[in-house]
């Protein structure tokens, strides 16, 4: 487990990011691992709802941890595995559950996804502190900044989260939803360490985001969300009488 998780920490390096097509199942992971990239991530959201329920921790902890160990098994490349607040288990369990699946790195926001306020970011730092110690070199640890998807506060209120998050041993740092190319380059400059951007409509292109001096790229539930529109595409002209395999 060690060694995958210092395998994927070497593949955050600035200005060559990291990408990760976010997977939800062992057949999503294959085809991210078949398609040459080097590590799987997996997306909270597409997981979730894959599995029946919503985003925000409404799945069972069991449940979220039994997908993560399937990805794990279906490839040979590091797995990390998106658990946004950790399900309300306390670090040393979340850790040692999470270890147990075979993944090699995890996500973490810091904010509440039952009710999207903004977690204290001291409680965040120790929490992220804790899962550290928890889990040694074992595990990559992102840190999500939710400022921008909730609007708290703008790019100095990023940095300084992100900063805090570092000091506390996060290996990368996560501003979800910061797209403005001149803000990413601020906030890369302004922040010690690997950044992972979202990317999505609307942000700078993977070149772009490398020149930028981004070190990770994630995709969310982006490609889930593709597969369910084009499913929901097929199904309506199958419906209809038509050809679901034309355009």
């Amino acid at each position: 487990m060690t060694t995958h998780a210092a395998a994927l920490r070497a593949l955050h390096r600035p200005g060559d990011p990291l990408l990760l097509p976010n997977a939800w199942d062992a057949g999503s992971a294959r085809a991210v691992a078949d398609a040459g990239f080097p590590a799987v991530a997996t997306s909270s959201a597409a997981v979730a709802e894959s599995l029946g329920h919503a985003d925000g921790e409404a799945t069972p902890v069991g449940e979220m941890l039994d997908a993560v160990a399937r990805v794990v098994r279906a490839v040979t490349v590091s797995v990390t595995a998106d658990l946004e607040r950790g399900y309300g288990l306390r670090p040393a369990e979340l850790v040692e559950r999470l270890l147990a699946t075979g993944a090699a790195g995890l996500n973490l926001e810091d904010s509440d996804p039952r009710t999207g306020r903004m977690c204290d970011v001291d409680e965040q730092a120790d929490l992220l502190a804790a899962v550290r110690a928890a889990a040694g070199e074992a595990l990559v640890v992102n840190a999500r900044v939710d400022v921008f998807l909730h609007g708290a506060g703008g790019l100095d209120e990023a940095v300084r989260r992100a900063r805090r998050y570092r000091e506390a041993g996060a290996d990368c740092v996560y501003p979800i939803l910061l797209a403005d190319p001149a803000l990413v380059g601020q906030f890369v400059a302004a922040v010690d360490g690997p950044v992972n951007v979202l990317l999505r409509p609307g942000t700078p292109t993977v070149a772009e985001l490398a020149r930028l001096g981004v070190a990770r790229i994630s995709l969310g539930s982006g490609v889930y969300a593709a597969a369910r529109a084009r499913a929901a595409t097929m199904l309506t002209a199958l419906a209809a009488g038509g050809d679901p395999f034309a355009g």
